[in-house]
Order: structure tokens, then sequence, then C-alpha cells
């Protein structure tokens, strides 16, 4: 199945202390929203993606901010189950379809789209998207564009995740409301439950 249709929401997660990474992703994962994505954006991410892929069996784990080979090489080694990149210059876009996991592919765009559909990738990040245009311009790609799907990523909040999940081509969209900083350095687990239950239930 694709990384689209798993769930409605991806959480995006940055991880600051490893030891919240496990009871985080069994809160998500009880809620409904069993599909994370762990940014590389801090020290202990890629030691999180590994606690997460051993010890939460029904977590589909990914990696995001995904920026070069050596990225993508060290996610999968870690044990992400998928890859997930702000933007795709060739070389990047190169290892990832190498890699063999599944990936989205960050574009932002027409012709960034069209790029990588030449590439036969018709299944992308939209970031950033509040930035980017949002609702409106994934409405105008749509035309042109009917073949690519999307998880836009960038300024989504729960009061506007349901009007980009209405596109039609729009299959989830990605979000940091779902692991709040706060909640996270507090081990507020059931918060964090609660919040991707409300998220699930978007779709």
């Amino acid at each position: 199945m694709s990384l689209l249709d798993l769930a409605p929401v991806i959480p995006v997660v940055v991880i600051d202390d490893v030891e919240t990474a496990v009871p985080m992703a069994r809160a998500l994962v009880a809620g409904g929203l069993p599909v994370i994505e762990v940014t590389l954006r801090t020290e202990p991410a890629l030691e999180a993606i590994g606690r997460i892929a051993a010890e939460v069996p029904d977590a589909v784990i990914g990696a995001g901010t995904v920026r070069t080979p050596a990225d993508v090489a060290a996610s999968v080694s870690a044990g992400a189950k998928f890859l997930v990149s702000p933007g795709a210059t060739p070389s990047l876009a190169d290892a990832m379809v190498a890699s063999g996991v599944p990936f989205l592919a960050g574009a932002a765009t027409a012709s960034e789209v069209m790029a990588l559909a030449e590439r036969g990738l018709t299944e992308l990040k939209f970031f950033p998207a509040e930035a980017a245009g949002g609702v409106p311009y994934l409405k105008s790609l749509a035309g042109p564009l009917p073949d690519v799907r999307f998880c836009p990523t960038g300024g989504i909040r729960p009061g506007t995740a349901a009007d980009y999940l209405a596109l039609p081509n729009v299959g989830c969209v990605g979000g940091t409301w779902l692991t709040p900083a706060d909640a996270l350095a507090a081990g507020d687990w059931g918060r964090v439950e609660k919040l991707a239950a409300e998220a699930a239930a978007l779709r």
C-alpha cells in the first residue's frame, strides 16, 4: 500500500531526548497514527529511529529531513522504513530510488513536480505547504498534473488539515502539532495519544 494511504496524518517529530522515542511512538500508534517521521535535525534522531523500529513493531518508522545520499544510507541502516526529503536534487533522488525503501521526495513548484514525475515519481511531499501556496496551489496543480499525489507538510495545523485532505491530489498531510515539545519533555503520553486520535479521525 502507498505511504499516502496508511493514515490521514504523518506526525513529523523532532527528538531531543532518545528516551522519549519509544513511548512517544507507542502513544501515536495507540491513537491511530502508525506512520511516524523522525526528522534528522537532532543528534539522537538515528538512534531514535532504530529504537522505534526494534521496540514498536506496529509503527511504520521513517526518516525526514533527508538531504544527502549519506543521509539515505544512514537512515536505512538505522531501520527507517521510508524516507522524506524537503527537496530533491538529482543525486538525492538517485540515492532514494536505489535505497529500495518507499520515499516522498520534496517539491514546491510545478517544474520540480514535473521533473520528479519524469523519473516516474508520482507520490511526493509538498513543502513548505503553507508558504508555497497551500490549498489553492495544490488545487491548481491537480489540473495539469492529475497523476501526482502529495503529502503536504509545513505550517499545517489541526484547523487546516481537513482542507488539504479534501483535495483529490492529497493522500495525507504531515504535521508537527501531534508531538508538542512540552508534552515530550513532560512524558505526557496521554496528551500525545489524544492528539493522534483526533488527527486519525480527520478521515
